[in-house]
Order: structure tokens, then sequence, then C-alpha cells
């Protein structure tokens, strides 16, 4: 299992000290990450749409072997809410694909109020080119069906492995040859970071659930007290073990 683990965005100011030493300039944040971590998930592409020229600048600041998961807009899905995905997904691939192999996975976050449509999620999915990689995170509890389980496995998507408190928020289903992990938050003392016995159980799980030869990416989005960098950083010492 290649294990690709990082933190949901760089760009966080109360990480200085913690993974940015005191003097490295704000402009240089990307490379110091990727000097500690393998991938990042660009979380504000939901909010904005990075041009594609700032995804090939991006390219060019990490090394060639890091990986970059994108997070779709939030005009695909919470405004369109996956209806006419077409124009959305292609404006969306047109710009992270300046990452070039640097783009991971494509991260579907869907509105927690929007309920299960198996077909409408099909119709999305197969707007994306052929090889991409799409994560799909549905946040009502409609969406843990046979059917849409078979959605996501005709289409090579992977359902995303949400954390919430310490405990999965979505069935742990096996959609496809690789897999993609969300950690939002912890319970540790230290809010809102993970405890060891969390980590240990949640490393447990991939390490049963995939093998060596394929792909597991994990984020971890809970980054206020700098908990992600601490969190990504046991993490992955855990999986190399």
């Amino acid at each position: 299992m290649t294990r690709y683990v990082g933190t949901s965005g760089w760009q966080y100011r109360d990480w200085r000290g913690v993974l940015y030493p005191a003097g490295c300039p704000v402009r240089l944040w990307l490379e110091e990450y990727a000097a500690h971590f393998t991938t990042v998930e660009i979380n504000n592409a939901f909010y904005r749409l990075p041009s594609r020229e700032t995804f090939e600048a991006w390219r060019d600041r990490v090394p060639a072997d890091f990986v970059v998961a994108v997070k779709a807009s939030r005009y695909l899905t919470h405004i369109k809410r996956l209806k006419d995905p077409g124009e959305p997904v292609t404006r969306l691939m047109d710009h992270a694909e300046g990452l070039g192999p640097s783009l991971g996975p494509v991260l579907l976050q869907l509105p927690p109020t929007l309920k299960a449509d198996p077909d409408l999620l099909d119709t999305c999915l197969g707007c994306f080119p052929s090889g991409t990689r799409v994560a799909v995170e549905p946040r009502h509890e409609s969406w843990w069906t046979p059917e849409v389980r078979g959605v996501l496995e005709s289409r090579g998507a992977a359902l995303c492995w949400a954390d919430v408190r310490a405990r999965p928020v979505t069935p742990l289903w096996r959609t496809t040859d690789w897999g993609y992990v969300r950690f939002h938050e912890g319970r540790a003392k230290e809010w809102p970071g993970y405890g060891r016995r969390s980590l240990e159980t949640w490393a447990g799980r991939l390490t049963e659930t995939w093998t060596e030869a394929e792909d597991v990416y994990a984020y971890f989005n809970n980054d206020p007290n700098a908990a992600a960098v601490r969190d990504a950083s046991s993490f992955t010492r855990l999986l190399a073990r």
C-alpha cells in the first residue's frame, strides 16, 4: 500500500512555530510543507477554484513524486447539487490538470442536505476524464444503499471514509482499488486532535483493506491548534510500521 498522508490545506498561520520555522516566509510554506509530507488536499478550491496558472505554479514548487488532491468547487456540489455537471467538471479539470503528474484524486464532498440520487451521481462521475480518481464524501444517511455502492464500483470511484469524533461516519465500503480517508475531528484532550489508539485503529483498517500495491490517501482536516500537522506525522509513522 502506497500511503499518502497529509493535511487539508497548508496555509494556516497558527502552524508557524510547529511546522513552519519562525523565520520562514509565507511564500515558502508550500516548499516547507512538502519537505515533511507526501501529499496535500487543496481544500480552498471548494470556495474559489484557482486558475490553471496557479495549479501550474504549485506543480513547479513541489517534488516530482508529491501528490495534490483537489476538493471540487462548491459550485458543482453545493450550488448545482450535481445537476448539469458537464461544464463545472470540465472547468474544474481544465484548471486542476495544470498540476500535471502531481494531480491526485478529486474529492466531491456533498452537502449534508443532499439526499441520495444514484442516477445524478452516476451522470456526474461519467463527466470526469477517463483515469481520473474521484472520491465521493456523501453526508446524508440516505446514500448508504447497495445501489449507491454499485454506482461507485462501476465508475471506479472511492467512497471517502470520513471520521468525526474518532469514529467512522460513513460505511467502510471498499469500492475501488484505492482508498481515500478524511479525519475531521478527534477526541484527544487537546482539541481537535486524535489519540494514539484512534490512529492505531485507523492504521489497522487501512492495512487490512488495501494491499501493499494499492494507493491510499489520508488527509487530516482538523487544522486548529496545528492538530492536523501532529496527527498526520503520527499517522505516517504508524503506517510505516
